[in-house]
């Protein structure tokens, strides 16, 4: 199974200049844990949010302030046409829960879940994922500067 067959297609996208509050207005709008941020047609970041809640909100961040300010740059993603069971298992050992999907123009065109893949493929699989995502592993990148 290729991902574009379990992926979520509709997916918003947040500019490094909206505020906190709007990005969180867009995922609860949309039930999303996560939006891609975007800036002249190329992805630049993520924001998620666990970004919000730590990064943010933890370190008393106002919601007006720039998603830009805490978004994760590091933007890890796959591809439409890439094997659902290679995606899967480089989520579990990459430790994401959530990746962007982009085609071969690397163009946004959806989203790919844990969430996705336990509905739409083999929830065996999605749990399998899950379990290595979850084990700890040190002190997690979103972890506040306190």
């Amino acid at each position: 199974m290729k991902v574009f067959q379990a992926m979520t297609p509709a997916v918003r996208i947040a500019h490094p200049n909206d505020t906190l509050q709007t990005a969180a207005q867009i995922m609860c709008e949309c039930d999303f844990g996560f939006l891609p941020v975007g800036h002249n047609d190329r992805l630049v970041g993520m924001i998620t949010d666990r970004d919000i809640a730590v990064r943010a909100v933890a370190c008393g961040a106002q919601p007006f302030e720039r998603v830009a300010d805490f978004m994760t740059r590091e933007v890890k993603y796959c591809y439409a046409d890439d094997d659902l069971d290679d995606v899967m298992e480089n989520m579990a050992q990459q430790k994401v829960r959530r990746l962007p999907v982009l085609n071969n123009a690397k163009r946004l065109v959806g989203a790919h879940s844990l969430s996705d893949a336990a509905h739409e493929y083999q929830p065996q699989i999605a749990g399998e994922a899950l379990g290595r995502i979850a084990t700890p592993g040190g002190k997690h990148t979103q972890s506040p500067a306190f």
